[in-house]
């Protein structure tokens, strides 16, 4: 038998239906993951009096854009942006940082408070002050009113502490130990060795604590309500969802239909979903990448 021949694998009849069913149920999967996605996108994009009546699925039955000039239009939406950008970005990159820092001290095996530690971050996790406490210790630091308040609150995380500790404990020892022999300090490890072979944890903790700057209303609204240049957008999109169904409910109330916007609830909230869902839909290709190649950098052969 000539080797440069291929070898044709064959496949029993189990092989075949284990290959259909994974299809048909990848397939099934995938549809089930969109749909909402589109749904939602298709009521965006829809007439808001001709979506109360529903029974739209893909595609809008009369495409309309007030939606999205609603909710771009408002007051506030701009400053809110900029401050949501900023605070995502400068957060996340921060927070980032701090909780690499601390998750290196305490995967050392020679730090003697590592256990300590660990227990002291595990009980924060499910035991907290309350909002009234957080709030009055927030003012007397005077980090309210402030741009502040919504940095310095979230460094430290317990949960990402964990995960990056768990994550450096698995690396071999021999990277400290070759680094230590050459004469690096802790902190020569920890920038030249440690952190490019923590990309993956990197990428998923950074995307973790994005996805909360981004996403997060009720802080602007506890401690920056009367700073309207510290607005964020989830909070003035919140005001606009809102003053919307308000303003829907007075005119049902009243008996009249509002024909000056054709706007309702279900138009608005699916067009800011739709608005702010898209950063972090380009976001996360990204880091995406990281999640797999991440996990091949390097390596000890013994």
């Amino acid at each position: 038998m000539n080797g440069k021949e291929k070898k044709k694998i064959h496949m029993s009849g189990w092989d075949w239906a284990f290959v259909i069913c994974n299809t048909i149920f990848l397939v099934l999967f995938c549809i089930v993951t969109l749909y909402p996605v589109l749904n939602t996108l298709a009521y965006s994009f829809n007439d808001g009096l001709d979506a109360v009546k529903g029974g739209i699925h893909l595609l809008p039955r009369k495409f309309a854009t007030d939606a999205y000039k609603t909710v771009f239009n408002k007051q506030g939406i701009r400053q809110g942006a900029i401050v949501t950008v900023a605070r995502t970005a400068l957060g996340s990159i921060l927070a980032l940082i701090v909780n690499a820092l601390l998750a290196f001290i305490v995967s050392r095996k020679r730090f003697m408070f590592r256990s300590s530690l660990s227990l002291f971050w595990v009980i924060t996790m499910y035991a907290n002050g309350g909002m009234i406490p957080v709030l009055l210790l927030l003012k007397n630091l005077g980090l309210t009113n402030s741009f502040w308040v919504y940095i310095v609150p979230g460094l430290v995380s317990a949960f990402n502490i964990l995960v990056l500790r768990t994550y450096m404990e698995s690396l071999p020892d021999s990277y400290e130990e070759s680094a230590q022999l050459d004469g690096a300090g802790y902190m020569r490890i920890f920038v030249s060795i440690i952190s490019p072979l923590c990309k993956p944890v990197y990428a998923t903790v950074l995307l973790f604590v994005a996805v909360g700057h981004w996403n997060s209303w009720f802080d602007a609204m506890l401690y920056n309500r009367n700073k309207p240049e510290y607005t964020t957008l989830q909070y003035e999109l919140q005001k606009l969802l809102s003053s919307v169904m308000q303003q829907s409910g007075s005119a049902d109330s009243a008996g009249k239909t509002s024909t000056s916007a054709q706007v309702t609830p279900v138009t608005v909230r699916s067009a800011a979903t739709i608005a702010t869902m898209l950063p972090i839909i380009c976001l996360y290709p990204m880091l995406q990448r990281y999640f797999v190649t991440g996990l091949t950098i390097g390596g000890v052969k013994e």
